[in-house]
């Protein structure tokens, strides 16, 4: 290893003097993958430059937004819209010259940064907010069996955690909430929360005027499957081929200017057969047993709101509504409120603020789809989107009643924005670092999951380290990779290769796909290419007998110069060790619980009992709470003394 120049040995003395001279010198040949540039990417990346990591790979695929700036300090406003990665890089450079920092734009689930490519690091960070993301990097390392640091933040609380396979949990080893989700017939008909409204003016509504021309039938075959109101979904079920002519009227040229009108009020002029805030609300009220326990809902009139002479529940459409605290706002939004001194975005709207918010927004959609987008998808950094989603959902939770909520809110709820805090990040991420070297020494005994707290006395723990769940589908896996070309090497050619000389009845799979059983062999002589397993995928072989474990085999390139076989198999083979079955107890086994004996068999023994201390005392208490307490679960009162009487008449007594 060459010797440091003076310059650079001055510029590491710190750290070399905290790390040791042997650390710090691995440090700076340590090539580190950071997966995100975000709130907790930018601390890790300065630390990790700061630190003397000589080699680090930032892959991160979002780009800067104007909200990021307030804790993404390595961003400045200049470069909102650029790609994270790229500007952290630059920014992040010339803290340390002597660190090598590679950026890339791009996803990590792209099929370049396949098995090989993870092996190419030491170790890797992950610094993601997306589940399915984190999901998808752990996978990759329990399979390149490269060292892996998870964490996340929420508010003021955070997580670190050490992953290493076979000596620690993965990060699947415990199942993860899955997203909370609402039944159909509850978000179209029946909302009784702003969740409610404010999901179907993002994931219906906005999708019915400007996203892809899906069928809904499939959906509302599901729900049917599921028991839901059969007479609901008829009326649903219209409803989705009505809006196919709003959908043709919003692309329209001929329609410019009065686009959202249309889409608020199809039915009132005849020209469509109905309406999202009018006709389907009486639609809904015409069916009188939905409405048996709870208020019924009230439709918009949109003229009657744009003049300010319509009165809900007996409030004008002028009136703004409340905030949390149940003070009154003066209510502002939209485009001619850039103006209005406060935060705009957490002013409460009035009705009549709304349907102005909605005219305006749905008409610059109107307008971006005539200008050549083909399809519209909600963004919470996308202020014609949220300014829709906010209108919509606001329109909506008046008509039922439900309390209305501001742009800010929506956006945090729409985008499931958790609050990200700079400190909780910085702390994290200076966590990371340490549990980082740790790995790196190979100290497995020092490793620890460390958890950010709320409490004011102890605002860090500790616990030790799990080992990895037996039924993990992820890390009790064994991998192994293969480097092929995917045009000419065939399904049957890698199953025959991996298993070699084991002749076993097993079934492969691409993800959730099937590809062949042992009663299904259609697809043995067709190459990869033609299935779709091409590089950075897995071909998942599994025993029918379920006596061995799993196996994965990530798909790799060839080598740039190879020539020859278009297969090449690892070596050595993979061995999967066998799965210990827990055997289910025969039926000759006696039962826990001993039968009964007869009368006549049984000989009356007194039990002879210990002898309790009495310190004087007359009439000692010859049982322990405990035993005391069990025995009353079992339906038994224990008296104190031989005289003591039960008044209870539900009670027999027993010498």
């Amino acid at each position: 290893m060459a010797r440091a120049t003076p310059k650079i040995a001055a510029r590491n003395a710190h750290a070399r003097a905290i790390l040791g001279p042997d650390l710090s010198e691995r440090l700076a040949e340590t090539k580190v993958l950071l997966v995100g540039a975000g709130g907790i990417g930018c601390e890790l990346l300065k630390n990790l430059v700061l630190t003397g990591f000589g080699h680090i790979t930032l892959l991160d695929l979002d780009t800067i937004d104007l909200s990021n700036l307030n804790r993404q300090f390595l961003f400045r406003k200049k470069d909102v819209k650029k790609s994270k990665a790229m500007v952290s890089a630059q920014t992040a450079g010339p803290f340390n010259p002597n660190v090598q920092i590679q950026p890339i734009h791009g996803n990590i689930k792209d099929p370049q940064f396949d098995m090989e490519w993870f092996r190419s690091f030491d170790i890797v960070l992950n610094a993601l907010d997306n589940l399915d993301a984190r999901r998808h990097v752990n996978k990759m390392c329990m399979a390149a069996q490269v060292p892996l640091v998870e964490s996340g933040t929420a508010g003021y609380l955070g997580q670190v955690q050490p992953l290493l396979k076979d000596r620690t949990e993965c990060f699947d080893c415990i199942p993860k909430p899955t997203p909370k989700t609402f039944p159909v017939c509850t978000i179209r008909s029946t909302p009784s929360q702003p969740i409610h409204c404010i999901v179907w003016a993002k994931s219906y509504l906005l999708g019915q005027f400007f996203g892809e021309d899906e069928d809904a039938s499939g959906e509302l075959d599901e729900a049917e499957k599921q028991g839901e109101n059969a007479q609901e979904i008829a009326t649903l079920r219209k409803e989705a081929q009505a809006f196919k002519a709003v959908r043709a009227a919003l692309r329209s040229k001929d329609s410019s200017g009065n686009a959202a009108r249309m889409a608020f009020e199809k039915a009132s002029r005849g020209k469509f057969p109905r309406t999202v805030f009018d006709s389907d609300i009486r639609n809904l009220l015409s069916m009188s047993d939905m409405w048996r326990s709870r208020a019924p809902p009230v439709p918009l009139d949109f003229d009657a709101i744009m003049k300010g002479s319509f009165v809900l529940r007996g409030t004008s459409t002028v009136t703004p509504t409340t905030n949390a605290n149940g003070n009154k706002r003066a209510a502002t939004n939209g485009q001619n409120s850039a103006s209005t001194a406060g935060l705009k975005d957490q002013r409460a709207l009035s009705l009549q603020e709304n349907l102005a918010l909605f005219v305006s927004s749905t008409e610059r959609l109107a307008a971006r789809l005539r200008a050549g987008e083909e399809t519209i998808s909600f963004d919470k950094d996308d202020d014609d989107t949220l300014d829709f989603v906010t209108a919509a959902a606001n329109l909506r939770s008046a008509a039922y009643g439900i309390t209305g909520k501001s742009r800010w809110e929506i956006k945090e709820m729409a985008g499931n924005i958790i609050p990200a805090i700079a400190t909780t990040n910085a702390i994290v991420a200076g966590l990371i670092v340490l549990q980082a070297m740790q790995l790196l020494k190979k100290s497995y005994g020092t490793l620890r999951n460390v958890h950010l707290q709320f409490k004011p006395s102890m605002p860090l723990s500790t616990v030790m380290i799990s080992p990895p769940n037996n039924s993990c589908g992820i890390c009790r896996n064994t991998y192994t990779s293969i480097q092929c070309d995917p045009a000419k090497v065939t399904l049957g050619q890698v199953v025959r290769g991996i298993l070699g000389d084991v002749d076993r009845e097993v079934s492969v799979y691409e993800d959730r796909r099937v590809l062949c059983d042992p009663d299904w062999d259609d697809n043995n002589e067709r190459t990869l290419e033609s299935l779709n397993v091409t590089r950075g995928k897995f071909l998942t072989i599994v025993d029918e007998d379920g006596e061995i474990a799993t196996i994965e085999i990530g798909i790799c390139n060839l080598p740039s110069n190879h020539s020859g076989d278009p297969l090449i198999l690892p070596s050595p083979l993979p061995d999967p060790p066998r799965k210990t079955k827990v055997s289910p107890p025969s039926p000759s086994t006696p039962p826990k619980k001993r039968p009964a004996p007869d009368d006549e068999d049984v000989t009356e023994l007194e039990p002879a009992m210990k002898r309790l201390k009495t310190n004087g005392a007359s009439n000692p208490n010859l049982y322990t709470p405990t035993k005391k307490r069990r025995l009353e679960d079992d339906g038994l009162v224990l008296l104190d003394t031989p005289n003591e009487k039960v008044e209870d008449d539900d009670v027999i007594e027993i010498d």
